[in-house]
Parts: C-alpha cells; sequence; structure tokens
C-alpha cells in the first residue's frame, strides 16, 4: 500500500483523537513562537519542540490504516461497480 492509498483509508477512532491532539499541540506552539510579545528563550524553545512533537503524532496518526472498514469498503465499491450497469428496478 503506497503512501496515498493510506492517507486517504480510514483512520481508527483513538488515532484520530491523536491527530486532533497533534493538531492542536501543533497550534499552540505556532501562536506561541508568533506571539508579538517577548518570551523567555526557554518558552520559546519548548514551543519549537511542541511544534515537531506534534506535527509528528499528527503524521504517524494519520497514517494508521483501520483494516475492518477498508475492507468492507472495497466489498462496497465493488458492489456499486458490478450494480452500475443494472437498471434501476434491479431486474437483470
Amino acid at each position: 500500500m503506497n503512501i496515498v492509498a493510506r492517507t486517504k483509508s480510514p483512520t481508527p477512532k483513538f488515532f484520530r483523537v491523536l491527530r486532533s491532539i497533534g493538531l492542536a499541540m501543533l497550534a499552540l506552539s505556532g501562536s506561541v513562537i508568533a506571539a508579538p510579545v517577548v518570551l523567555p528563550a526557554v518558552v520559546v524553545s519548548v514551543a519549537g519542540y511542541l511544534a515537531v512533537a506534534g506535527g509528528v503524532l499528527s503524521a504517524v496518526s494519520q497514517m494508521t490504516v483501520d483494516d475492518d472498514t477498508k475492507s468492507e469498503e472495497e466489498l462496497l465499491n465493488r458492489i456499486r461497480k458490478d450494480n452500475e450497469n443494472l437498471p434501476r428496478d434491479g431486474i437483470k
């Protein structure tokens, strides 16, 4: 499975929550880094590490695949493809 297919595949609920947490960390650290006031160097340094951690957490969480849902979607897509040339009333 290539990267594009993995990214488009369904993600398990736990990893969707982790992805949201990672994006929140990324947004928070971005706002701290871009703050117009002078902040201590330690705070800016921690915000930089938080940005990296949030980005990695989001990327890794997005790459996980829920195999059960994926197989169900593949089955539904195959059924739709088989039925696309049938008349609307379902009679062959």
